[in-house]
C-alpha cells in the first residue's frame, strides 16, 4: 500500500473514533442529567426508589445540626409547599435560611434523604436584587 492511501485510511479511522467517542459522550451527558423538581412535585409523584433532584428555598427556621446531620425544609418558591430534608455531608458556606439549594436523594416517608455531598447553594444573582429595590 502506497504512503498517502495508508495516512488517508488512518485519517478516516481517527476521525471516525472521534465522532463516535462525542457520541456516546452526548449521549450520557443527556441519558443521565435530571431536572430538579419542586417539593410540591416530589410529593404529589413520588415513586419509591427514584432519586430526584429537589429545588427550592430554605425554609426559615427549619435548619437543625446534630452531629454530622444537617436538617432542614425546603419549600417551593411561591411557598405552597414544603419537604422535610434530611442531609450528611459537606454544607457549602453560601448555605443559610432563605436560599435556594439544590439536592439529590430519595423521598421516604415524607422526608427527603439527601445523599451524600449533593447539596447546592444557589448564589443570588445581583441583578434581581436590583430589580426588587426598582
Amino acid at each position: 500500500m502506497d504512503p498517502a492511501k495508508k495516512r488517508k485510511t488512518r485519517l478516516i479511522l481517527a476521525l471516525s473514533v472521534a465522532v463516535l467517542l462525542a457520541g456516546a459522550l452526548v449521549y450520557t451527558s443527556f441519558s443521565a442529567s435530571t431536572e430538579a423538581s419542586t417539593p410540591s412535585a416530589v410529593v404529589k409523584d413520588a415513586q419509591p426508589g427514584r432519586s430526584y433532584q429537589l429545588t427550592g428555598k430554605v425554609v426559615n427556621g427549619s435548619v437543625k445540626r446534630e452531629g454530622e446531620r444537617l436538617d432542614f425544609s425546603v419549600r417551593d418558591r411561591d411557598g405552597n409547599a414544603s419537604v422535610p430534608v434530611s442531609y450528611s455531608g459537606v454544607v457549602p458556606d453560601p448555605f443559610r435560611e432563605g436560599r435556594e439549594v439544590i439536592v439529590s436523594g430519595q423521598l421516604r416517608g415524607s422526608t427527603f434523604v439527601a445523599e451524600r455531598d449533593s447539596l447546592v447553594t444557589k448564589c443570588p444573582s445581583k441583578f434581581t436584587e436590583d430589580k426588587k429595590k426598582a
